[in-house]
Parts: C-alpha cells; structure tokens; sequence
C-alpha cells in the first residue's frame, strides 16, 4: 500500500491565504488599533438613579438586565454595578457607543403585535402585493404544535434568563430573539437593511389600514410588502443594534434564529400584561408558562384570540423591537389568562416567565447621567505590559534558537506567524463582537507564548529521537509528528478547557484574561498544525539539515551520537 506524500508546500499556500483574508476582514475596519478596556483607555459612566427607593431584589434585577444589554457577549468589558440602594452605574470602554448607552437608557418595550408575514423557518407565509384578505393563509413551513389553552396556574418566577427556542401551544416556537431589527415610519420604502437594524416601511399604499391590524395582518400594504422582501436577517446568533420600536407602525425585523417577520402595529402594551408565572398544570409532567392580563388589556385580547383561534396565523410578543415568541392561538382567551404549553424544561420556562414578567426594568429611573472617565491604571501600564509580552517572546525565541540552532528558526518563525495571526484576530473580533484588550487580556496573550513553544519542543525532541534510532530526517519528521501531535493535543486541550471554566464561571476581566487565553491557544494549534509541521516537511528535503550540518540543530554531536568506529584488519 502506497504511503500518502505530505503535500507540505499547498498546505503552506492554503494558510498564507487564509492569513492574507484574515487581515483583509481586519482592514474593513479601517483602525489598526485594538479597542482598549477600561482600565487602559476608560470610556463612558452612565449613573441610573431609581425614581422612589426599590428592592434590593428589584435593583439587581435590573443590574441583571442592562448588563445582559451591554455586555451579553462577555468580552466586551463593560462593567454594571449597584451603588447604594438606588444606583445603578454603568461603565463602557472606549469611545462613547450611542447604541450601548441607548440600551442602557432603554426601559425594555414589551409589545404584542400580529404576524402578517414571516421567513419559511417560522412557518409564517410569505406575502405578495397581490395578497387577500379573503382569508388565512397557511403557514408554507412546518406548523408549530397544536395545544389547548388552560386556566393559568399557580407558580413563582426567578432569574433573568433569556428562554431557547420551543415549539409550544399558543405554540412558542422560538422564545428567544437576539436579532435587533426595528422599523420607523418615512416617505420612501427602504429598500435595504437600515443601519440601525429594521427595514423601514414607507406610508400605506394598498391593502388595509395600518389602524385595523386583524385586516392588515391577512392584507399587509405594499410598501410593508416591498420593505419585507428586501429586508435580510442577520446569521443565526448575531444581533444588531437597537433601534425605535415605533408602537403606530408596522415593524419588520428577526429573531436569533434568523427568522424574519412582518409585524402589525402594537395591539397590547407590555405594561398591560399583570404577571407572568411558570408551573406544572395539572394532570401534566411538562412545564407551562401563564399570563394574566390587566382589565384594559383583556378584551383586546379576547377579541384577537377569536378571530386568530384555529386559524394558524400567529402573535408575536416583541421585546426592545426583536421577536421574544411567536405562538399560535388554538382556544380563544376570554378571561385574560392564557398559557403557554410546549416541550420546556423547568429553566426554559422560568427563562420565558422571566423575560415576559420583566420585559421592562422592574425599576423606574430618571434621567440618566453621562460621563466620560479615565483609565483605572496608570498610561505606563500598557507600556509595561505590551513590554513583558516582547521580552518573554525574545527570551523564548533566543533560548530556542541557541538549543535548537538551525530548527530555531522554525520556532522564531512559528511564533511570529502566531503573533500576526494573534493580533489580526483580536482586531477583527473588536469590530464584530466588541471585544476590548485589557490588562489581564494581555497577561493571557503572554502566557500563550509559552503554551506554543511547547508545542515545539515536543516535537522536535521526538524527531531526534527518531534520528537517534537510526532513521533520516525524512522518516523522522513524519514518524515523530505522528507521536507529538497527541501530546500537543492533550496539552492544549487541558488548557482551552481551562480557559472555558474560567470563562464560564468568573465575571469582569477574568473573563477577558480566559477569552485570550482561548484564542492563543487554538491559534497555537492552528500555526502547529498547519505552518510548522508543513516548513519541517520541507526542510527535510534540504540537505543542509537532512545531512546533519553542525548548525542544522541536528547534527551528530546535537544528537548525541558517537562517531561509528572504523574497523581495523586483525584487530578490535
């Protein structure tokens, strides 16, 4: 069976471009710098002082949710705490991000709309200028599961989690919404994604009246039409910035599994909704979410379930101009109790519970202060820092080289691409996830550097000895990568497992420290797999180090070996 011939120089090829695309993402940033964290650069304080004296239960809560607002990603930095008992400070890093101090000032809108329109995935026909209002369209996806509505029960509510998507009856097919996208009222329909997020549907023109939402949801007007169609969900998991969730107008936009919709104007406020609770019904084993509405609400409310009741069109419940659920209506709901029924575990409906329950902040704030703040370090600190990193590479660099002579060079090599790649990596992750560059963030860039040359140790300590068992350098790159590669492996597993602990379990910087110790770590595998395990294949194939040179890093005497004894005729 014939051997498989490493193909060392497309590989190398592969991940030059791969780089080269790296560093092009970057450029469209158009800022060479790392965005800084608060303790290097500062950045904004926003101080909310509650309007009357809350809870202390009631005050981190709404800690809880503006910093799921600003900082939901966990590597942005931004920092929210409790000041006193009725003080909430905010602090963000760098440059004042109006789409942050936005969210931060935001009150958290909870609004019931109807869905007239909605992507496949949702199950929600797509409309057409020519749409009729004769009647109900049937959903061209997949159903959601049918269910009936019950007396809502008994039960109590914690946490500030946001649910996972469930189909459920008044069926909850995705609770959860990421995707920010809102609509605002203008002369000309957009024909694409306004920045802020939304689509932006132009004044009626065709169709029923905005003011009739049951009408408009069969019979949408042509300019919500046109604006819907252009419109295009951000990928799964991604949001977009907050913009004006108009309650008079029509509003387009996603949730996080990229289902878009075509929303009614509100029909019922979030302040009208009286409570919201999670429990077992009776004669179940299954988790359901109840909703008891205010008197002014409930009426509303009974009319719209008659008229949507086994029809299959759907209601959405939109939280801060994202899709929270979108359930179906299989009984009307004549007292104002509804419930919510599908496959949740006993978190998804507490999370669902919670996020209708607390669509607002449970606390009434005035005007918030505004304030630009200083680093927390010292300006020298960064400076020091930035220097620990290159004397810590210099001195691994120089060790190697001096121990390994010639492979040094693959070692100086490896840990430049890893650097370049390192910080082409945090440029881009700045722009699209906000991640900013603290001090601990650096502490874990630096403790990397030593993670990488262990990979290169490892291996090159296998290839001597394979060298030293008798075989040639081309046999012994290949046979001792076969053994180190594990080793790496194991290595750098342990690590990225412990930077995933770190991140999951701890908060502030910490996070920012494990984050970057994530990120070096997994480039370590990427530049050791694909770049110093290619350049070693290749310089088996020059002679300088296959024969052994003196400074090659594995001559006979770097090996160890004693020169072959010459016989002598008639004697030892």
């Amino acid at each position: 069976m014939a051997t498989k011939t490493p193909r060392a120089g497309r590989t190398l090829i592969i991940f030059g471009i791969a780089v080269a695309l790296l560093y092009a993402a970057a450029a469209l940033g158009k800022d060479w710098s790392p965005q800084l964290g608060l303790d290097l650069e500062g950045g904004t304080r926003i101080t909310l002082t509650a309007d009357k004296t809350p809870s202390q239960n009631q005050l981190k809560l709404a800690s809880s949710i503006i910093d799921e607002r600003v900082n939901g990603s966990g590597v942005s930095e931004s920092e929210v705490s409790t000041q006193g008992n009725k003080n909430i400070v905010v602090e963000i890093p760098g440059k004042q991000r109006k789409d942050l101090i936005d969210a931060v000032k935001r009150t958290a809108q909870l609004r019931f709309r109807l869905v007239a329109a909605g992507s496949p995935q949702s199950g929600q026909p797509q409309p057409t200028p020519s749409a009729s209002p004769s009647g109900a369209a049937s959903p061209s996806g997949t159903p959601s599961k049918k269910g009936t509505t019950k007396p809502s029960s008994k039960a109590t509510a914690g946490g500030t989690a946001t649910p996972k998507p469930r189909p459920g009856a008044l069926t909850d097919d995705t609770p959860k919404a990421g995707a920010k996208a809102t609509t605002t009222p203008s002369k000309k329909p957009s024909q694409k994604p306004s920045p802020s997020g939304g689509a932006t549907p132009a004044a009626p023109a065709g169709g029923a009246s905005i003011d009739d939402p049951l009408k408009w949801q069969l019979d949408p007007d042509t300019k919500s039409i046109a604006a819907f169609s252009q419109y295009v969900c951000p990928p799964k998991g991604e949001s977009l910035p907050p913009g004006a969730d108009d309650p008079d107008q029509p509003l387009i936009t996603c949730d996080d599994q990229g289902n878009k919709f075509l929303l009614s104007k509100a029909l019922i406020e979030g302040t009208e909704l009286k409570n919201a609770s999670y429990g077992t019904p009776q004669n179940s084993v299954g988790w359901a979410v109840d909703l008891a509405f205010k008197s002014k609400a409930r009426n509303t409310f009974a009319d719209v379930t008659k008229k949507l009741a086994g029809t299959g069109r759907t209601f959405a419940i939109v939280l801060d101009g994202k899709v929270l659920s979108f359930p179906q209506v299989t009984t009307p709901i004549l007292d104002g109790n509804a419930q919510i029924t599908g496959s949740f575990t006993q978190s998804e409906a507490r999370s669902l519970s919670n996020s209708l329950k607390y669509g607002a902040l449970p606390v009434k704030f005035n005007q918030p202060t505004v304030e630009t703040i200083g680093p927390s370090l010292a300006g020298d600190q960064l400076a020091a820092g930035v220097l620990a990193g290159i004397v810590g590479l210099a001195l691994v660099m120089i060790y190697c080289v001096l121990y390994y002579r010639g492979l040094g060079l693959v070692v100086v090599a490896s840990l430049i691409v890893a650097g370049s790649i390192t910080y082409a990596m945090v440029l881009v992750l700045s722009k699209t996830s906000g991640f900013t560059l603290t001090l601990p963030g650096i502490a874990g860039l630096i403790v990397a550097v030593g993670i990488t040359a262990d990979s290169f140790i490892v291996y090159f300590e296998r290839i001597r000895d394979e060298m030293r068992a008798g075989k040639s350098m081309r046999v012994a790159v290949e046979t001792g990568w076969a053994r180190a590669r594990n080793t790496c492996l194991a290595a750098d597993s342990v690590s990225l497992l412990a930077a995933v602990v770190l991140f999951v379990f701890t908060i502030g910087v910490v996070k920012g420290f494990a984050f970057a110790l994530g990120i070096s770590t997994v480039i370590d595998l990427i530049v050791f797999f694909w770049f110093t395990k290619p350049v070693m294949t290749l310089l088996a194939r020059v002679p300088y180090f296959s024969s052994g040179s003196r400074f090659s890093g594995l001559s006979r005497e770097t090996l160890g070996i004693d020169e072959p004894r010459v016989a002598v005729a008639g004697g030892v």
